[in-house]
This record gives C-alpha cells, sequence and structure tokens, in this order.
C-alpha cells in the first residue's frame, strides 16, 4: 500500500500544529482513498518525521511518499527531513521511500498571497499610488531560498497595481521588519501592508501583531494593516497534491534532493535536526537555515552577532 507522510514545520504554539493537523484532515476527503494519509512535525510537536513513518508501516505502508509542508526549499528540506528518510530506509529497508518538493515558487501561492491582500480590503486591481506592501518571511540562512523569496516578492509586485512590493524577514538574515518597515517610509508609503508568507499560525504572527501595534505608535501619520497568513486557503491543498501526484509519479526534484543529501553526508557527516528531543537548546550559531519559530527574538540576536 502506498502512504503519504505529510510533515508540518512544528511551532511553539500548540494552535499552529492543530491548524496543520486539521488542514491535513480536510484534504484526506478530497485524495485517492486508497491512500494511508499521516501527519507529522520537524519539530515542537508530535508525531516526529521517525514516528510519523512509524504510523505509516504499521498501517501497512509499503511504499511512503514523505511530502515537506514547508514553503521554500533551504536546510529542513535539503538536510534534515532526507537524514529522516535515510534513517526510515535503513529501519525499514522493505519500504519503498519516495520524497516529494516543497511549496517553493509557484503561481498558486501567489493566488493565495493576492487573496489575503483581498481579505484586508485591498482592491487588487485597482491602482494604489501610496501604498506598499512588505512581504514577511521567517528568513533563513540558505542563499536559495533567500533569493526565491525575492523572486516571489517580485512576482506579487507584478500581479499588483502598487508602486512598491518590498522583501523583509522576522530574523537571522536582513532586511528585518524594522528595515522593511521604515525602506517603504522612506521611498513615500502613505500605507503599508504587512503581508505575511506564512502557512500556519505561531510565535511569530503573534510577534508580528504586536510589532503592528508599535509601527502605528512609531508613525502616527501613516497607517499599516496585517494580512492574513495561508491557512485553511484551498489552493494550498491543491498546490500540496500537485507535490504528491509528482511523488508518486517519480517526477518530484526529491530524488536529486535525496542523492544530494547523501554526497553531502559523504563530506559533512549527517545532519540530524534534534530540535523535537531538546526544544531549549538554541544558543548555536545560526550556520544551517533555522526558519521557524523560536521564541527568542531572532531580530537582536541576528544584531547582536553583526
Amino acid at each position: 500500500m502506498k502512504a503519504v507522510l505529510f510533515v508540518g514545520h512544528g511551532s511553539r504554539l500548540e494552535a499552529g500544529n492543530e491548524e496543520v493537523r486539521i488542514f491535513v484532515d480536510k484534504m484526506i476527503p478530497t485524495m485517492d482513498e486508497g491512500l494511508i494519509i499521516e501527519t507529522c512535525f520537524l519539530e515542537f510537536a508530535s508525531p516526529n518525521i521517525s514516528q510519523g513513518i512509524d504510523n505509516c508501516v504499521k498501517r501497512g505502508a509499503t511504499e511512503v511518499a514523505v511530502i515537506p509542508i514547508i514553503l521554500l526549499h533551504a536546510g529542513h528540506s535539503k538536510l534534515h527531513i532526507p537524514a529522516e528518510i535515510e534513517d526510515g530506509k535503513t529501519k525499514y529497508p522493505e519500504v519503498k521511500f519516495i520524497y516529494g518538493q516543497t511549496i517553493d515558487v509557484h503561481p498558486a501561492a501567489l493566488e493565495i498571497l493576492t487573496d489575503r491582500l483581498e481579505g484586508i480590503g485591498f482592491d487588487t486591481n485597482a491602482e494604489h499610488h501610496d501604498t506598499a506592501v512588505l512581504l514577511i518571511g521567517r528568513g533563513g540562512s540558505d542563499a536559495d531560498a533567500n533569493s526565491d523569496f525575492y523572486k516571489i516578492t517580485r512576482l506579487l509586485w507584478e500581479k499588483l497595481n502598487v508602486k512598491w512590493v518590498e522583501s523583509a524577514f522576522m530574523g537571522v538574515t536582513t532586511p528585518l521588519v524594522d528595515e522593511g518597515i521604515e525602506r517603504c517610509i522612506k521611498l513615500g508609503a502613505k500605507k503599508v501592508v504587512m503581508l505575511p508568507y506564512f502557512l500556519f499560525t505561531g510565535i511569530l504572527m503573534e510577534r508580528m501583531a504586536k510589532m503592528l501595534e508599535g509601527y502605528q505608535e512609531q508613525y502616527p501619520n501613516h497607517e499599516f494593516v496585517l494580512a492574513d497568513y495561508f491557512g485553511y486557503h484551498p489552493k494550498l491543498q491543491t498546490i500540496l497534491k500537485e507535490r504528491v501526484a509528482e511523488a508518486l509519479e517519480g517526477t518530484s526534484r526529491g530524488t536529486q534532493d535525496l542523492e544530494n543529501y547523501r554526497l553531502y553526508v559523504e563530506e559533512h557527516g549527517d545532519a540530524h535536526h534534534h530540535h523535537h528531543h531538546d526544544h531549549d537548546h538554541h544558543h548555536h550559531h545560526h550556520h544551517h537555515d533555522h526558519d521557524h519559530d523560536h521564541d527568542h527574538d531572532h531580530a537582536h540576536e541576528v544584531e547582536a552577532s553583526k
């Protein structure tokens, strides 16, 4: 039997983990009923990936397609998930493992963003002379993922009739959100729409809401609006089901990712991600991608490390 194991990132905020579970549960009736569907998490939540693989096999899976519910292709999808898949192959040599790709730069993701703008009363067809949209990502140290984020920003600008669509990150890399807001204002924006490039809620969404209040106080002559994250948008189902189909058909980039990981291990050793065992050891340096919900303030940490 074939199984699909969806891998959510996981959040310290349990509401975010529950959103992932509910999202997958809503998707199950729209998928092939012959598939075993399970959900697991990279960190901060249970089951972890190893337990997710166990659950698939216990239900009779002889083939497991591992599908990351992750926006950008960075350290987690390049290293940490492949490491768990390789462990799964060792533990279950009779089971075939397939790896799907992340959401990446996808036209439907841009449609979700425009829908989220319309959800706050922003007319995506109208001309906005003095409005800037600030697309806000989690931030990571993977150059490819960061460049993809800038590509998405540009593609969004192409779809809208606004003067400025800018990029900013919550942590790890720059420009940080404060810098993005300042840039929008210096460019001449009277209104700034903060548009989260996040799948589900979490600590960072809570922090962004507080930041919004701070900007309203700091710049009383400007208007600031916070749009919603992706959440239960139906087009997110469309993207993930497309990723499942690619994996099961053998056309996913994931095969190459697993090969790249094997080459990485030969050169650097394994890249296991143990945050689901110890959630409070985040005092290390950010030498790999950390695009997740940490309780500490990434912005301060990045500034302090300069």
